[in-house]
């Protein structure tokens, strides 16, 4: 099963009446709202390992968030964009039900993840970063 199949089957679960469409220009705005919240997340990890480390350079920093564990929750919102980005840019145009699977992902994502570590995480920024907050509730609303 492919993530845009499962983004449906989880979407269908998640919700009993039908979807709303999903427009290519709603996606884009969640893409640029999920990116905003990875930054604000990525940048308190960032935070967090130089106070053990010492300061990163860009590079650094780029490839902690690829291989190091301590970076590897922020992966999942990553991935999702990356997604976004794929379906939007393909040569034949993504259908409704490969852009209602990708809001379906990010939705689960950011409200009912089964990844314990990356939920932990999440709702511990939640609870000590306003920043993150207000981010947060922009993606929800994009997915309403």
């Amino acid at each position: 099963m492919t993530n845009l199949q499962l983004g449906r089957v989880i979407l269908a679960a998640i919700n009993d009446s039908p979807a709303q469409a999903v427009t290519p220009e709603r996606l884009r705005e969640l893409r640029g709202a999920m990116l905003r919240v990875h930054k604000i997340l990525l940048e308190a990890e960032r935070a967090d390992f130089e106070k053990v480390s010492g300061r990163l350079t860009s590079g650094e920093l780029l490839q902690l968030l690829v291989n190091h564990p301590q970076f590897a929750w922020l992966r999942r919102i990553s991935a999702i964009v990356v997604e976004i980005d794929e379906a939007l840019a393909a040569e034949e145009p993504a259908t409704e039900d490969d852009l209602q699977g990708l809001a379906a992902q990010a939705r689960l994502l950011f409200t009912s993840s089964a990844d314990k570590e990356f939920s932990e995480k999440y709702q511990a920024a939640l609870q000590r970063d306003p920043d993150v907050v207000l981010a947060h509730s922009a993606v929800i609303n994009l997915l309403r």
